[in-house]
C-alpha cells in the first residue's frame, strides 16, 4: 500500500520547511493553499517563472495519500494556469526534480517562443539568474493572484 512507504521527516537543510534565508534568497511567497504553497522565482529569465511546493515535507508523488498528491496536481494546475493567463507564454513547462532538493515541488517555466531556451529544458543556474526589483517582483505577483480563483 502507497501509505505505508510514506516517508515524512524533515531534513534540517530543507529551506521549504525551515522558510530561511535560501528560501528568500531565491522566491516570493505568491499563495497558500491547503497542501502546498507557490512561490515565485526570483530567476525571471522566464518571465512568470514559479515553483509549487508541497507544504508537508515529502520527497515522491508516489508517497502521498491519493487524496494529497491529486490536490497537489489540482493546485500545479490552478497555478499553471493562473500563470498562463497572467504571462501568456507560448507554451508552459512542468518540472519536478529532487536530486538536488528532496522536497517535493514543481517548476512552472512559462516559455516564450522568442526565449533564449526555446525548444530546450529551462537554465536552473543560480549563477545566470535574471533579478528585479522589489516592486516588479510584487507586479508580477499581483498579476497571478488575479487569476488564482
Amino acid at each position: 500500500m502507497i501509505a505505508s512507504l510514506t516517508v515524512n521527516i524533515m531534513p534540517k537543510d530543507c529551506f521549504y520547511c525551515t522558510k530561511d534565508a535560501k528560501l528568500d534568497a531565491l522566491m516570493i511567497e505568491v499563495s497558500r493553499f491547503p497542501v502546498s504553497t507557490l512561490y515565485l522565482s526570483k530567476d525571471q529569465t522566464n518571465p512568470g517563472r514559479c515553483i509549487i511546493a508541497l507544504n508537508d515535507h515529502q520527497t515522491e508523488l508516489f508517497y502521498l495519500e491519493p487524496s494529497i498528491r491529486q490536490q497537489f496536481m489540482e493546485d500545479v494546475s490552478k497555478c499553471a494556469y493562473a500563470i498562463q493567463q497572467a504571462f501568456s507564454p507560448d507554451k508552459m513547462n512542468y518540472a519536478i526534480y529532487g536530486d538536488l532538493v528532496s522536497h517535493l515541488h514543481a517548476h512552472l517555466v512559462p516559455k516564450y517562443k522568442t526565449g533564449n531556451d526555446w525548444g530546450r529544458a529551462f537554465d536552473n543556474n543560480t549563477d545566470n539568474m535574471k533579478m528585479i526589483n522589489t516592486a516588479a517582483y510584487l507586479s508580477l505577483i499581483e498579476r497571478i493572484k488575479v487569476y488564482l480563483k
